[in-house]
Parts: C-alpha cells; sequence; structure tokens
C-alpha cells in the first residue's frame, strides 16, 4: 500500500499518507471488532448456560455493544476527590494506546503488515509488558484500597506469566530458526510455496511472518501449524492459559474480583476512562488470539498443505482461526471457575515455569540431535 501512495505522492508524502492509511485500516476494523467480539462473549456465555444472552437491541442484540458504548459515553467523568487527577486520567489511555500499537506487527496476510520487523516478537513481547504500567497507576493514583489491592494482584500476575510465555518463545523461535528460510520454502514445492507468500522471505527468526512460513508443511510435509507438532502441544496449551492470566480473563480474573474487591482497579473509573480500560482490554485479548494464530495455528496459511485451500485468502484463514481462538476464551469464562489468588501463583511459579524451561531443553536438545540447526 506504502508505494501506491509513494509512486502517486512523491516519495515523503507518500510515506507519511501510506503509513496513516495503514494505521487507520487495522484500528478501525480493530474497534469494530472489539464491540462484536463483546457481542460474541455474551452469547458464548448465554449458550453454555443455557440462556439467550443480549437480543434486544438491534438484530440478533448485535448493537449490543454499541448502545453499552453510548452509555458510556453520555455518563459523567467522575475524579475522586483524593485521586491523583493527572495520573488517574492517564492510565486508561496508557492501557488503551498500548493495545493498539502492539498490532503494528502483526500480519494478517503474507507481505500485509505494518511494520514487518526482523524483531516482531520481541517488540510484542516489549509492548505487552508495559501494558501493566496503566493498572499499577489506575490502582495507585486512585487512592482507594480496592484498586491499590487490584493493581498489586495484577502486577503480579502479569510480572508472573510472562516468564512461561517468554521461554515458550524461545522453543517457537528455535523451531522458526531451524525451518524457516529461502531453503525451507523452496525445498517444499514451488507452486504451493509460491501461493503461501514464503519463497524468498527472510530468515530472521524473530520476524512473525517468518514464524508462520516456518509452520509450512511442519508435520508430515502436509499439516501447517505448530499444534499438529506433539512436541510443541504442551507449549501450546501453556500460552493460551498463560494468555488468559496475562489478559486478566477469567478463570484467573483476581485483579478485578468483585466478590473481594468490587471491581479491582477500575472501581473509582466511570464513562470514557472506564470505556477505554475495556476497550483496551478486549483489543488486548484480540491481540492473544493473533498471537496464538501466529505461533501455534500457522498463521495465514490453510490448515493442510493442499493446493485448493489457497485459494481462500490468507487474511481470512488468519480472521477464522483467531475467532475460534476468542470462542475458545469465551468458553472458559463460562466454564471455568475462579482460581484463588494462592493457586495462581503456584500454578504460574511452580507448574508452568519449571515445564515450560524443561520443554526448552528438550525442544532445543531434539533439534540438535535430528541436525535441523544446520539451518541456523
Amino acid at each position: 500500500m506504502i508505494p501506491l501512495f509513494q509512486s502517486a505522492l512523491g516519495t515523503q508524502p507518500g510515506y507519511f499518507i501510506g503509513t496513516v492509511a495503514w494505521i487507520l485500516l487495522i484500528t478501525l476494523p480493530l474497534l469494530f471488532s472489539v464491540a462484536m467480539m463483546v457481542w460474541v462473549d455474551r452469547k458464548v456465555w448465554a449458550t453454555i448456560q443455557m440462556r439467550k444472552g443480549p437480543n434486544v437491541v438491534g438484530p440478533f442484540g448485535l448493537l449490543q455493544s454499541f448502545a453499552d458504548g453510548l452509555k458510556l459515553f453520555l455518563k459523567e467523568t467522575i475524579v475522586p476527590s483524593g485521586a491523583n487527577q493527572g495520573i488517574f486520567l492517564l492510565a486508561p489511555a496508557i492501557t488503551f494506546t498500548l493495545a493498539l500499537v502492539a498490532w503494528a506487527v502483526i500480519p494478517f496476510d503474507a507481505d500485509y503488515a505494518l511494520a514487518d520487523i526482523n524483531v516482531g516478537l520481541l517488540y510484542l513481547f516489549a509492548v505487552s509488558s508495559l501494558g501493566v504500567y496503566g493498572i499499577i497507576m489506575s490502582g495507585w493514583a486512585s487512592n482507594s484500597k480496592y484498586p491499590f489491592l487490584g493493581g498489586l494482584r495484577s502486577a503480579a500476575q502479569m510480572v508472573s506469566y510472562e516468564v512461561s510465555i517468554g521461554f515458550v518463545i524461545v522453543t517457537i523461535v528455535l523451531y522458526a530458526a531451524a525451518w524457516s528460510g529461502v531453503a525451507h520454502g523452496i525445498a517444499n514445492g514451488g507452486e504451493l510455496a509460491a501461493r503461501s507468500g514464503c519463497v524468498g522471505h527472510n530468515a530472521d527468526a524473530f520476524n512473525l511472518s517468518t514464524i508462520v512460513c516456518a509452520q509450512r508443511g511442519t508435520v508430515l510435509g502436509v499439516l501447517n501449524a505448530n499444534i499438529f507438532n506433539p512436541l510443541l502441544i504442551p507449549m501450546a496449551v501453556i500460552f493460551f492459559v498463560s494468555a488468559l492470566a496475562e489478559t486478566n480473563r477469567p478463570p484467573f480474573d483476581l485483579p478485578e474480583a468483585e466478590s473481594e474487591l468490587v471491581a479491582g482497579y477500575q472501581v473509582e473509573y466511570s464513562s470514557m476512562s472506564f470505556a477505554l480500560f475495556q476497550l483496551g482490554e478486549y483489543a488486548n485479548i484480540l491481540l492473544m488470539c493473533a498471537l496464538m494464530t501466529v505461533l501455534f495455528l500457522g498463521g495465514w496459511l490453510p490448515p493442510v498443505d493442499w493446493a485448493p485451500l489457497y485459494l481462500i485468502p490468507g487474511g481470512l484463514w488468519f480472521i477464522g482461526k483467531m475467532f475460534l481462538v476468542f470462542v475458545l476464551i469465551a468458553a472458559v469464562k463460562a466454564m471455568v471457575p475462579r482460581y484463588r489468588y494462592d493457586q495462581l501463583m503456584r500454578l504460574g511459579w511452580k507448574v508452568f515455569l519449571p515445564l515450560s524451561l524443561l520443554w526448552v531443553l528438550i525442544i532445543s536438545g531434539w533439534l540438535v540431535l535430528s541436525g535441523k540447526f544446520g539451518a541456523l
């Protein structure tokens, strides 16, 4: 898209306008998707519990999220008298902004990413790590015990599970380094490789597009996803559960447990400041769905390396896989009871951390013994 604008408007103006167009092309559908995913979340929850869910505002209740947003927009923004006003209002803006900027490196299809940088995975890890600051700031600036406790819980929880996510990412990078690059794309069939968009792709193991291309034919030369690899299935489970904890989703929604902390770090927020927290939360959930799709489900690639499946645009495969992951997240919310906080910490530090570290050793050892590191 950017070269198209540059050819029409010149190098510098074209680059600027093309970049802005890319940002809008990602941001506007993302915000619309957030509204729709709130509806899907409530519908899945209702279906599992044999209820109807939203069904009044608009056909099938599809406009319920927009009605809720309008209601929040019309409410008054109330700042507690004892709060630090600047930090109090800055916190939701930080949460929302960080939730959006992370999407810059997500490849929705071959060569369809705003910034297809060679360290995209590290960029995502860094941005997601910064997300905790918005929650800590909101808890402290509210000058109230419930938000403060919610902010502390969230900080401890997000840091704990980021460690496990880091080791999961190491295993994926090892596989990407062993199988990615030009040689992999050419060796697995010229026509299909060309359709997948992976021929001649760079071999940077931290590049998200490279990670997707490395999954092409990764199992038996036919299946296009790390989730089909028996060695990576445990890592997929750890990543999925850690993503729930990272985004404060049930059964790990301890920072906003209504039975203990009313609404946690969001207690004192109202109107659009509260709406920004909600938008940021669901944008982060969708980001984790996209990351799960890129790391384990083959990104824009079809599940099977079969020519007719490549006739379906890669973007549709990507969106479909993201939707599947989100439905699983919504189903967990309806089926699994909330953990106690000591159970949450024990799962992160005493189960996931040693298991993911052990799996890094197992996978790296297997890659060395099988000679796959010759591609590095």
